[in-house]
């Protein structure tokens, strides 16, 4: 097997058919390349002419030492990370590929070297994350749920949701108010909602205006949409971007608390969403709606109630006390390590 470093076409041709993250796509990379100080490098092993795994990271070099991520951070970027493919679905040859790929990056970028911080946040695919723990770098579970909606209707989907957000949801057919997917402008509407919302807790923005616009410009249009939910005279109540994978729809920006005559704005979002999913032949290969995040407690309490799995990814970093220190420096530098 050998490990060759590949352009963004490159990286484009060897994707496989599913199994990947929204952010693995092309488009997507180059657009967080544009918009980091850090160098896109793109991984690929290949047997023969055969590519059975990949991997991008961001590398960058600080006066605090190198840092190698994947994902970088401050875009909002749920995963990335290694993509497994092997030809042959036998277990020894699946970690034969997956030990490779891991080693040969490793040594490429210097990830052992004790001035670089190595972080990375694993796709839900990837289920085995031990070449790094046995290279000393530390492994974190981490969580997010997914609503499985393969084989359901809209009404089997719900008869599993909390009676609360199954009564709003209902409501849908009741209101006067409308909600379709639009364009761009719309996801600029949306953000502006996300930002008034992070400044009332004090927090930071977690995409910059000009990242979202690029990056939607840039997407395929099937990758993306922006639901918007309106009064009968056009004004704005609410909005939620999604994103798409071969396997997963992401609520990935907005959903900012709004109310319509007594009834969650939110709720009535994700109906429609959800409807789509089941019932949109674009979508077809979708069968899971991602609600992006099962680890802040406040937030936890309301996906619950979507009566989602509960599903587990990796975060891999460096290890040790001199890296913990390396971490609190370029934390203070950035201002964020998300």
């Amino acid at each position: 097997m050998e490990i060759e470093r590949l352009t963004l076409e490159e990286w484009g041709d060897a994707l496989p058919a599913s199994g990947y993250e929204v952010f693995h796509d092309p488009d997507a990379l180059a657009v967080l390349d544009d918009h980091t100080n850090a160098e896109l490098q793109l991984y690929g092993a290949y047997k023969g002419q055969q590519p059975v795994g990949l991997l991008p990271v961001f590398v960058s070099d600080r006066s605090i030492g190198r840092t190698v991520l994947s994902p970088p951070v401050s875009f909002s970027v749920p995963r990335l990370g290694p993509i497994l493919n092997p030809a042959s679905p036998k277990r020894h040859k699946r970690e034969r590929i997956n030990q490779q790929l891991t080693e040969a990056v490793i040594d490429t970028v210097g990830v052992t070297d004790r001035t670089t911080l190595f972080r990375m946040s694993c796709p839900i695919e990837y289920a085995d994350p031990r070449p790094y723990e046995w290279n000393d770098f530390s492994l974190e579970p981490r969580f997010t749920y997914v609503v499985d909606v393969e084989g359901e209707t809209i009404e089997t989907l719900m008869k599993g949701f909390s009676k609360s957000l199954r009564r709003e949801m209902r409501k849908e057919d009741e209101l006067d108010i409308s909600i379709e997917a639009e364009g761009i402008d719309s996801a600029l509407r949306v953000y502006e909602d996300v930002i008034n919302q992070y400044r009332k807790h004090d927090d930071s923005a977690p995409i910059s205006r000009s990242f979202l616009r690029d990056l939607l410009s840039s997407l395929d249009d099937e990758l993306w949409r922006v639901y918007v939910a309106r009064t009968p005279d056009g004004e704005y109540q609410s909005g939620i971007i999604t994103l798409y994978s071969p396997d997963l729809a992401y609520f990935w920006q907005g959903g900012v608390t709004a109310s319509y005559e007594g009834v969650s704005v939110n709720s009535l979002l994700h109906r429609v969403i959800l409807e789509d999913l089941l019932t949109d032949p674009q979508l077809e290969s979708v069968t899971g709606y991602d609600l992006v995040g099962a680890n802040t407690e406040r937030l936890c309490e309301y996906k619950a109630k979507f009566n989602s799995d509960l599903r587990q990814y990796y975060v891999v970093e460096s290890s040790g006390l001199e890296m913990s220190l390396a971490k609190t420096a370029y934390q203070r530098v950035t201002g964020s390590f998300k």
